[in-house]
């Protein structure tokens, strides 16, 4: 395992009259088929590496770029004003670890339309969630985010 390399991965829950927008991933997924999850994907050094530089060494906005990509290519939604929720890590099959970094977006426009990797979608509230095999620590997700957007602070993830 080269413990140097990451695969570099954004999520995006988008929020909508208090639901939170799931879709499941096709049966052909490698990883984690026929299981529900939020819009997301890897970045590729492409997102960035052929566009101008922000300054004369850095490229900004990179997850916020790949969050806009990622839900339109995957659920067909525009989004706007994403705003960061967690981090986690784990390390994926072929021993390649790998960093998610979660987003939340509640300004998005458009119609669902699934990519051929999604099969299916719902817009479900906090208690609908539980009845769905989602991808383990989805559903804390969503927890801590509908907390947040019920007024708590946003604080670190912590199992419960």
């Amino acid at each position: 395992m080269d413990t140097n390399s990451h695969y570099v991965i954004a999520t995006a829950i988008l929020v909508k009259d208090g639901k939170y927008l799931i879709a499941k991933r096709a049966a052909h997924e490698r990883t984690f088929p026929n299981v529900w999850t939020v819009p997301g994907g890897k970045l590729d050094f492409d997102d960035y590496s052929k566009k101008p530089m922000d300054t004369s060494i850095h490229w900004y906005n990179l997850m916020e770029d790949l969050v806009k990509r990622e839900v339109e290519e995957e659920v067909g939604l525009k989004v706007n004003k994403i705003k960061y929720l967690t981090s986690m890590a784990f390390v994926r099959k072929g021993s390649i670890p790998t960093v998610i970094m979660s987003f939340y977006v509640d300004d998005h426009k458009g119609e669902i339309k699934l990519c051929e990797d999604m099969s299916d979608h719902a817009w479900v509230t906090l208690e609908e969630a539980k009845s769905y095999d989602l991808i383990e620590g989805i559903f804390e997700e969503l927890e801590m985010l509908d907390k947040h957007l019920k007024g708590d602070h946003l604080r670190e993830w912590k199992k419960i």
